[in-house]
């Protein structure tokens, strides 16, 4: 493990794109304008010399703490030097006129002399930008479309392509830098005053997570999860990213490294009856109607991912100057996992529909002809092998996982057009036993009476714990308890769920990784439905201390650090449901009782 790890880093954020800061005070991390964008600070996947930020005393014989500020998205860096203590807040400012990083360094005893060391790198840490100084403390960079205005209460020194200032903070000063991106060819932008936008942006997540109706004991780590994913959304369209970062490594010096700063449908039925169990309907509309638009259009062809703004062009490329969190390479852009086949799409986009409509979201009077190009098109689809819902680069297969969200989608197409086309409810409802015989023929080993991966196999794969959580099989049945026990046996290893075997599956890469933090929400989540509610509250308070310092988790966990993109949505997402779930009020449970009857007739 190198020195830093992905633990180390908090984050930031305006609603359209983040940042993310080191405990040693650098912003290694930032895209602009959008999520998607290229970065101008790439030093997460290289050195400071690919840009960064750095704010911190300018000595190294100093102790460092952090926290968020309350219930918001400021982060608070508290140094204690020999000579005295300082404060700097890091936060952006939701989006007026142009995306800011404000930094304000507050003294709080004695005298501490403070360094801000700062590397523009545009197109991830690859052009230096050209430097117009237009007075002592403010400063103009351009590198193509891209410009940046530096905004500071102290002077600023420009050598060796860095942006330096040195200051001594006593007690009671307050000094702001602030960092604005606009397009070259606009105007500069009126200037930030960063203690009135320290105060807006307090105001802002304050009132937002205000709205947020929470209960249960975990409450403190169920409102830290939903700020972070109020951080992933782009607010101008609704869409959630999956994280804010691109690269960071699966496996430490391995080759699973993957751009998460897009959009997947695949958890959208979750991320809506959560968001709403959450009183925050507001964004469980605004993420329904991206979703709407996202797959619009004839024909319907629905991708595993899209852009914030619903685009569909994200093609996977390398960059070859930069070395990797790590040393972990290639480090990948884009991401090839757009173009293939994802059959489980098409169950959670119908899926996510009818929950709408059942909960007076959906009303537009187009949803049914939607609904109806969506199951049509899955007829088309569903007897052929995908990539499956790991986004597998091996040769297609038949996964179990997949089929059951076929099942999904014909099954909800059916009760979604019971009362207004009878005959089209019949069809779909006869496509969906016809899924659901061919699944409990083919994907049930025989020996061990357990669902497996893919017809034909014997291997196991953590997205059969979705099973039940989606309505397909009962909980307590008993292929789906030997499945969870087979997958305890295979997969639970240090208390935490792979997502397969890789010995067992051509997955393309071959390589380990590590376990997969939304896999174990969900055995959790089984576990409830099982009755073994004990074991689930002792695997969710397992699954909580894998948080870092500020309460956010990566994709993945090898029971020492995090691995993989950081924070991840839907591991805050999984910790929110089985939060939900283990209070008697999440999706798992109401669906759950929903589907039992439809499960006890057709057993």
């Amino acid at each position: 493990m190198s020195a830093r790890r992905i633990e180390d880093y908090g984050l930031i954020g305006d609603g359209e794109t983040a940042a993310l800061v080191g405990r040693d005070g650098a912003i290694d991390w930032l895209c602009l304008p959008r999520f998607d964008s290229p970065a101008c600070f790439a030093a997460l996947l290289g050195s400071s010399e690919n840009g960064c930020w750095r704010l911190a005393p300018a000595h190294g014989d100093h102790a460092a703490s952090r926290r968020y500020d309350g219930d918001t998205l400021i982060l608070e860096t508290d140094y204690r030097a020999t000579t005295g203590r300082a404060l700097v807040r890091d936060f952006m400012p939701m989006r007026g006129e142009a995306p800011d990083v404000v930094r304000i360094v507050e003294g709080l005893e004695g005298d501490v002399e403070m360094l801000s060391d700062l590397a523009l790198r545009f197109d991830y840490g690859r052009i230096h930008p050209l430097v117009r100084t237009l007075a002592e403390d403010r400063v103009l960079a351009i590198a193509g479309p891209d410009a940046v205005l530096l905004d500071f209460d102290v002077p600023i020194a420009f050598e060796d392509r860095r942006f330096t200032s040195r200051f001594t903070v006593k007690a009671g000063d307050r000094i702001g830098l602030v960092m604005t991106h606009f397009a070259s060819h606009a105007r500069v932008p009126r200037r930030v005053d960063p203690q009135l936008a320290l105060r807006e942006t307090r105001r802002h997540w304050q009132q937002w997570i205000g709205r947020a109706r929470i209960e249960g004991p975990h409450g403190a780590a169920v409102k830290r999860s939903l700020l972070t994913l109020g951080a992933l959304v782009h607010r101008p369209t609704g869409g959630m990213v999956a994280a804010p970062s691109a690269s960071l490594p699966e496996r430490i010096g391995g080759s699973r490294n993957w751009d998460y700063r897009f959009c997947w449908p695949r958890d959208s039925t979750f991320m809506l009856l959560a968001l709403l169990q959450a009183g925050l309907h507001k964004e469980a509309e605004a993420w329904f109607d991206w979703l709407r638009r996202a797959v619009g259009g004839e024909p319907i062809d629905v991708q595993p991912l899209y852009r914030p703004d619903g685009g569909r062009r994200i093609l996977e490329w390398e960059a070859g100057w930069l070395p990797g969190f790590a040393g972990s390479q290639p480090v990948r852009f884009g991401n090839d996992a757009a173009g293939q086949l994802q059959l489980d799409a098409y169950g959670e986009v119908i899926d996510t529909l009818f929950e709408a409509r059942a909960r007076g979201i959906e009303r537009d009077d187009d949803s049914d002809q939607l609904v109806r190009l969506l199951a049509d098109r899955l007829e088309e689809l569903w007897r052929r092998p995908g990539a499956g819902l790991w986004e597998s680069r091996g040769p297609p297969r038949h996964h179990v996982y997949s089929k059951v969200m076929c099942w999904v989608g014909f099954e909800r197409a059916a009760r979604w057009f019971e009362k207004g086309d009878r005959t089209r409810s019949r069809d779909y409802a006869a496509l969906a036993e016809e899924v659901r015989a061919e699944i409990l023929a083919k994907g049930v080993d025989p020996e061990g009476a357990t669902f497996v991966a893919a017809y034909g196999e014997t291997s196991l794969d953590a997205a059969l714990l979705r099973l039940p959580l989606v309505g397909f099989v009962d909980a307590r049945d008993p292929r789906m308890v030997a499945t969870v026990a087979a997958i305890e046996r295979r997969l639970l290893r240090g208390g935490l769920v792979h997502r397969y075997r890789p010995d067992e599956a051509d997955d393309g890469i071959g390589e380990g990784e590590g376990a997969f933090v939304a896999a174990s929400f969900w055995l959790a989540d089984v576990y409830i439905l099982q009755g073994r509610h004990d074991e689930a509250r002792a695997l969710f308070e397992r699954l909580a201390a894998l948080t870092n310092d500020l309460g956010l988790l990566a994709e993945q966990h090898d029971g020492r650090h995090q691995l993989g993109n950081f924070p991840q949505g839907l591991s805050h997402l999984s910790l929110v449901v089985t939060a939900m779930n283990l209070a008697g009020s999440g999706p798992a449970e109401r669906r759950a009782r929903a589907a039992a009857p439809r499960l006890a007739a057709r057993s």
